[in-house]
């Protein structure tokens, strides 16, 4: 598998683009003008993150009970996927977990829902086709009659920091005073025939308040940057669920429906991506990553994570990771990990955090925010 420590720099006109090689996924580069992608705003917005809040389901799994209902040595698990312990929901439905995770960020903000001017919820997968998660997290709240506008943002597993960007600029606008982002997942399409990525994966709920930034504090976001490379849009997906294939087929091609991940060639990608989209990041603020006091990544792999921190030279300290006792909670994993760093004392007010991620699409982003 190849390594980071084997990349010095990826030029930034390059790309990756796939091409098959004695049938197995391979990247090479091509060309590309970088001035055709919009440039990176690096005016700071005069936004704070007020509160964060977390919700695992009851039903609490080990490796060696995950093994024994898979036919798989425990072992085998904690090895390659790192993750020891995982919830999965027992009777909790995405948008109950939503609105008990919000319910810890509004207490710890000392704020009532009727405090909050916006709901959006950033998962990758709904509760339901229609209507949107978010309005279905409003009426677990409490806030049916509320008025309180309710809408989804998805970006796979990137959905909170995208979320997080769109929306920090509407509240340094000042078109919202508060806003609640809500990420809640349940890893229902799994295929469990799949042992690589199935064992990955754990559900559970996170969210966050955001709000506008006093003016004698110094908390903001700093710069943002999402990169899609679409050519690697089959390597994560799931065919099935939208308007593609009738919900009646369901029973004659199940595996249309359930999600599937090619792990190994992700890898690849994102070993070639990731440094240079790093640079385009952090450079246009006048920033490396010796400047970043902690990175908040997506909690995928427990191997592939460590590669990419060897690879960038991040050290050990500044990686937090919590995946092997949550799993990968996909589109929750980030503001999970970010709750877990505020309650574990590893971010302080003035920290500068790096959030970071990949998801399906095949999408890379980053946001990076003074707490």
């Amino acid at each position: 598998m190849l390594g980071f420590r084997n990349i010095t720099r990826v030029n930034k006109n390059m790309v990756i683009s796939r091409t098959p090689l004695n049938n197995s996924p391979h990247f090479s580069t091509k060309n590309f003008d970088n001035s055709r992608l919009p440039d990176n705003s690096v005016k700071p917005r005069q936004v704070k993150l007020l509160s964060t809040g977390k919700y695992l389901p009851k039903n609490q799994v080990t490796a060696q009970q995950l093994g024994q209902q898979l036919g798989i040595e425990a072992a085998w698990i904690e090895k390659k996927s790192g993750v020891k312990v995982r919830h999965f929901v027992q009777d909790e439905t995405a948008s109950q977990m939503g609105a008990m995770a919000a319910t810890m960020a509004l207490e710890a903000a000392g704020l009532a829902l009727s405090d909050i001017d916006c709901i959006v919820c950033t998962s990758s997968v709904p509760e339901q086709s229609i209507p949107c998660t978010a309005a279905l997290v409003q009426k677990q709240l409490g806030g049916e009659s509320s008025g309180i506008p309710a809408f989804d943002i998805n970006s796979t597993c990137l959905s909170f920091v995208v979320g997080l960007d769109t929306l920090s600029y509407l509240v340094d606008a000042g078109r919202y005073s508060r806003v609640l982002l809500v990420a809640t997942e349940i890893a229902l399409a799994v295929d469990w025939k799949d042992r690589e990525t199935s064992t990955l994966f754990g559900d559970g709920a996170a969210a966050a308040i955001i709000g506008k930034t006093d003016p004698q504090e110094g908390s903001k976001i700093i710069c943002s940057r999402q990169e899609t490379y679409s050519q690697g849009a089959d390597l994560s997906e799931c065919l099935a669920g939208g308007n593609r294939y009738h919900p009646r087929e369901y029973s004659d091609n199940i595996d249309r429906f359930l999600f599937k991940m090619q792990g190994r060639a992700i890898y690849r990608l994102a070993s070639k991506i990731l440094p240079g989209f790093l640079e385009r990041l952090l450079q246009p603020a006048g920033l490396t990553l010796a400047d970043i006091d902690l990175v908040i990544p997506h909690q995928a792999s427990l191997m592939a994570m460590g590669l990419i921190r060897k690879g960038l030279n991040i050290p050990q300290e500044k990686w937090m990771v919590i995946a092997p006792n949550h799993g990968n909670t996909i589109a929750a994993s980030i503001p999970m990990t970010l709750h877990e760093a505020i309650q574990q004392d590893k971010i302080h007010r003035g920290d500068r955090i790096l959030l970071l991620g990949t998801s399906a699409g095949f999408s890379v982003g980053g946001i990076v925010l003074e707490y």
